[in-house]
């Protein structure tokens, strides 16, 4: 498996593509203009205690105000290590408002709603996710061999040893630190107390709303966490960037800096390689499976909601094995679909019914090893009675549809509008409203092209009928800046 990190940086935003063989596989985009804020720390202000929720507003210095639940805090003793009490502490006995506390982003605003809190920092470097107001030491349950794990946990307990600190903490081993060295995870050590003794430096000189720190940029921030043995090109076409990229790799991930390419060919690189069709692909409501099927993917606010079609796809076999093959091909694309498009929360999942239960379990098992490669943290359930998996996936940030669209300012977001005639009736009735309150022998109606043209033709008809009934002149108008829905039904002298 050959995987290539492209790396897009322009005056407006940066883009990182993940391609796996050939085909995306994630796309990570940030405006320079609306920069995410996962893994920053702020010194907010309590401005809101809920307690119908357990839950309080922070003001953190962002458009939207911040939100952090009870569970999502963690008091700290006088040792300056977090507590946990047998009995969990109401929101009202944790934060009062008008405090202020220090607190780090862990989901970015979505929609409407705003950045998610948590009071438990974190610092991550290549290797190592730094806890310091913990003493959990822990290690990535992607990492699966026993031995491994055993042997880097000795390992950190060695790096840990060594030295004597002034800070302590914990620390949670990364997925990218399996087959490490120790002098690796010692240099992570390093790093980590010491970006945590000048963030500690900044709150303790904090005195009003603040970034205590930012995480860094998404370029580095994607290399950091995407390279591994499988990638084998890193490319660039931004020369500053690429600087800082280098100095990174060479800094943290010398064995993987000769894999750093500048890119300055005549195409962009995007196009070179056809993300920018994924990405418009990627918007679309329907995609192409190979065999012939289709997925077709809507997005609510509540949930996502997947269904799987046969299509065109008739099989050379029995019916049983068509869905099945169809199923088990769309299993796959989901998983791929739901990374490109970062799509997260609750999502129900409609494959096409099968009757046979061995199918479903395949079909079940292909979707469950299809997902082990997804970064986010995933869980499903097994094919219900209706035919459905239920499943959720980590959300953190906005999706990819949220981040490129904005809501259709005619329909509103709904995805349709109201229908030529239905707008022509909904004139009928206004205008049976109007003459009941006005004595005017004239009525002018304000209409978009469409809607008039069907009053003047398809429903002339019913049009003269009500101007006998209601014995009064309707006069039309098309208004060009008005949407299919929009009209007026106005006096005329």
């Amino acid at each position: 498996m050959s995987e290539e990190i492209l790396i897009n940086v322009t005056a407006m935003e940066t883009r990182v593509a993940l391609i796996e063989n050939g085909l995306l596989q994630e796309i990570f985009i940030e405006r320079h203009n609306h920069r995410g804020h996962v893994g920053d720390i702020f010194y907010g202000k309590v401005i809101r205690v809920m307690p119908g929720m357990e839950a309080a507003f922070i003001d953190i210095g962002l458009e939207k105000a911040a939100f952090i639940h009870a569970s999502d805090i963690a008091p700290i003793g006088a040792d300056g290590f977090e507590t946990r009490d047998e009995q969990p502490k109401s929101i009202q006995q944790l934060l009062r408002e008008g405090q202020f506390i220090v607190v780090q982003v862990a989901k970015d605003a979505i929609s409407t709603k705003g950045a998610r809190l948590t009071t438990k920092l974190t610092l991550p470097s290549r290797n190592l996710v730094y806890l310091p107001r913990s003493k959990h030491m822990g290690i990535s349950q992607r990492i699966e061999s026993e031995g491994e794990r055993q042997r880097l946990l000795d390992q950190l307990e060695h790096c840990l040893g060594q030295e004597s600190w002034d800070e302590h903490g914990g620390f949670i081993v990364r997925t990218a630190a399996e087959g490490g060295s120790a002098q690796e995870l010692c240099e992570d050590v390093r790093y980590l107390r010491r970006l945590w003794r000048k963030v500690k430096q900044r709150i303790e000189r904090a005195n009003k709303i603040s970034t205590v720190y930012g995480e860094v940029p998404l370029y580095i921030r994607t290399t950091r966490d995407l390279i591994t043995a499988q990638v084998e090109k890193i490319r660039v076409d931004n020369e500053q960037s690429l600087g800082e990229i280098r100095q990174f790799l060479e800094d943290f991930i010398p064995e993987s800096a000769a894999k750093l390419e500048a890119y300055s060919g005549d195409r962009p690189l995007f196009d070179l390689f056809g993300i920018e069709d994924e990405i418009n692909k990627a918007l679309g409501r329907q995609v192409m499976l190979k065999s012939g099927g289709d997925l077709i993917i809507d997005q609510t606010e509540a949930m996502t909601t997947i269904d799987v079609n046969t299509g065109s796809f008739l099989g050379s076999k029995n019916h049983a094995e068509t869905v099945l093959k169809t199923n088990l091909e769309a299993a796959n694309s989901i998983s791929r679909q739901l990374r490109i498009r970062n799509l997260g929360g609750i999502i129900i999942l409609d494959f096409i019914d099968m009757l046979d239960e061995e199918h479903q379990r395949q079909v079940h098992r292909a979707l469950g090893k299809a997902l082990e490669r997804d970064p986010a943290r995933t869980s499903i359930t097994g094919i219900s009675e209706l035919g459905l998996v239920e499943m959720t996936r980590k959300r953190t940030r906005e999706s990819l549809g949220q981040i490129l669209n904005s809501p259709c300012p005619v329909c509103e977001g709904r995805g349709t509008q109201k229908s030529a005639e239905t707008v022509c009736y909904e004139i009928f009735r206004e205008i049976l409203r109007v003459v009941r309150a006005y004595e005017n022998d004239v009525l002018l109606v304000m209409a978009s092209q469409v809607v008039v043209d069907r009053l003047l033709d398809e429903e002339s008809d019913t049009l003269a009928e009500l101007q006998e009934l209601v014995e009064k002149t309707v006069k039309f108008e098309v208004e060009p800046m008005y949407t299919q829905e929009q009209f007026d039904v106005v006096l005329s002298g």
